[in-house]
């Protein structure tokens, strides 16, 4: 702990320091379980969208076979054009949340391809669609950590060390003040005894 002046001007600033400190903490404290809960919440979502993935990818797996038809390249059909999301601001912290998937638009032959094809193509953009919401989400859980750790940190630092120094750095010179203030009581009285000694010795002379 630094060394403090104790005077009663370095008292008020501790004192002021002390309530500004009391004032900010429990701002950051809700910051805090703000951001906790956001990640809660965007942690369950990307449980739902995995476990909808899971099911989607088994429902592929039953007619997978039908992708080795020579006269398909399912690839062709599943360009991803443009990502769309938006931020969401938590706690003056942004995140980006993402609204949908667009896809380039393929033309192609009804004669000359399966039957089979665009159920194909709309089952394996779900599933492109998900992956890619499930990224998202994840990019903002990391930056709600980030965030969560720096607001932790500066809760910490208030609870644990600025308002129990500042608390202690008043009760210090509180201590000072008042051992000051009884010296000096003690001293005036000293001092008044002596000029009334001196007065009564020159009244007997």
């Amino acid at each position: 702990m630094a060394k403090i002046k104790l005077t009663k001007g370095e008292l008020k600033r501790q004192r002021d320091a002390l309530k500004q400190f009391q004032r900010y903490l429990p701002t950051l404290q809700l910051k805090k379980q703000q951001l906790q809960l956001e990640i809660l919440q965007q942690g369950l979502a990307i449980q739902e969208n995995k476990k909808a993935l899971a099911k989607k990818r088994q429902a592929i797996d039953l007619w997978a076979s039908l992708l080795a038809d020579p006269r398909v390249d399912l690839k062709l059909f599943l360009k991803p054009e443009k990502l769309v999301t938006h931020l969401k601001n938590i706690a003056g912290c942004d995140i980006p949340i993402f609204d949908t998937l667009e896809f380039q638009v393929e033309e192609y032959d009804l004669f000359a391809m399966p039957l089979w094809l665009d159920l194909a193509i709309e089952a394996f953009k779900e599933v492109i669609v998900l992956n890619k919401a499930i990224m998202v989400a994840e990019e903002g859980i990391s930056i709600l950590r980030h965030e969560l750790r720096i607001t932790t940190q500066r809760v910490n630092l208030f609870e644990k060390v600025k308002i129990p120094e500042a608390e202690e750095n008043i009760r210090l010179i509180k201590i000072y003040i008042g051992d000051q203030m009884a010296n000096a009581v003690g001293r005036c009285k000293i001092a008044k005894r002596k000029i009334e000694e001196l007065i009564l010795e020159e009244a007997i002379a």
